[in-house]
């Protein structure tokens, strides 16, 4: 790990923050089961603090997530705040509602809006994402960002990138062609079409959803090969940038973290910094302790007996979600123990076709 050691003294270059968890929907694979646990989000002052907490690592980029961030108060300021300090800010967004004034307040003073987009059409997408109506008003927004977008650039104004994030089920699987023919070519300034398979991690870690709609280790491989890329490519609207993630670089494989493979901090949203991004455990708060420190507590949490014991054998897609539930059980506190033990059974989305 010394190689890995080098790379990580100067503090992570992206930070994930989960400003809230409060959030619309009740997505069957959540990674942090927003919606269905307390919000847990700050004061604007103390939201403030974390942020320049945050700035002080001189990160070059910070994602703003959740649940849904455009439900907090203040959020213009926020992102003020760090692009003053030279960082760019990502947002995630479900789309569920996005009023008019948060495009100048907001979504404009971001480097790119990320519209999550599960499924090509309302069917699989409102399943996926557990609530009827939610498709449609995604393509609402990514429609109100559309023409935001295309009056900016008439008068000659600042414009902003967004883009189309769809995390890959099996219900959505079939779906791929769909997002690329149907859904890219309705909004002509739509910058970028993202894909990736989603992660055997929070709720996408109980058993019956890694049995139902956890993509085969088949089905990744085909969804992150370069014939799949270039089918995609070739499929969608030439302005629109496509790109295929291979998640499983997230699991915290000691192999992949000797290489450098470095993963983004991931920060909660009353300001505690997880050990490791996708699985439960912190190592502190940034309102209370020097941010590098929580930093450096997180690699070192990479190295634990525990977890390379735990991670080292795990090269499949199952494999991964065993892992998850052990290290969430080992790792989290009583309370996140108590929250895993009341997840309900998960049932399949879609009829058997």
């Amino acid at each position: 790990m010394a190689d890995t050691a080098a790379t990580i003294s100067g503090g992570p270059t992206d930070i994930v923050w989960d400003i809230t968890y409060a959030c619309p929907l009740r997505c069957t694979h959540c990674y942090s089961e927003s919606g269905r646990r307390a919000a847990r989000q700050l004061s604007h002052d103390d939201m403030l603090r974390v942020t320049d907490a945050l700035l002080s690592l001189g990160p070059s980029t910070i994602v703003l997530a959740g649940g849904e961030p455009l439900i907090v108060k203040g959020l213009g300021e926020i992102i003020d705040r760090i692009t003053a300090a030279g960082a760019e800010v990502l947002l995630y967004t479900s789309g569920w509602s996005l009023p008019l004034p948060s495009i100048g307040e907001v979504v404009a003073k971001c480097a790119a809006v990320s519209v999550s987009l599960d499924g090509a059409t309302a069917e699989v997408h409102d399943a996926i994402r557990g609530r009827d109506g939610s498709f449609d008003r995604a393509v609402r927004s990514l429609m109100i960002l559309d023409d935001a977008v295309r009056e900016r650039r008439r008068n000659g104004g600042k414009t902003f990138e967004f883009g189309l994030d769809a995390t890959i089920v099996r219900s959505s699987f079939d779906q791929l062609d769909l997002f690329c023919e149907d859904l890219a070519p309705r909004f002509a300034e739509l910058s970028y079409l993202a894909f990736g398979p989603a992660m055997p991690i929070g709720l996408g870690s109980r058993g019956g959803f890694v049995e139902h709609e956890l993509l085969s280790d088949d089905q990744v491989d085909q969804l992150t090969g370069s014939a799949m890329l270039a089918r995609l490519k070739s499929l969608a609207p030439p302005s629109v940038q496509v790109s295929v993630m291979d998640n499983r670089l997230l699991r915290y494989h000691p192999d992949l973290l000797a290489q450098g493979r470095i993963p983004a901090m991931q920060v909660e949203p009353d300001g505690l910094v997880r050990a490791m991004a996708i699985y439960e455990g912190t190592v502190g708060s940034l309102l209370t302790e020097p941010p590098m420190q929580l930093w450096r507590r997180s690699v070192e949490r990479w190295s634990d007996p525990f977890v390379v014991d735990t991670l080292t054998p795990v090269h499949t897609m199952r494999q991964w979600a065993a892992a998850t539930r052990r290290l969430d059980y080992h790792f989290g506190t009583d309370e996140d123990r108590a929250r895993i033990d009341r997840r309900p059974v998960f049932l399949p989305l879609m009829p058997s076709r």
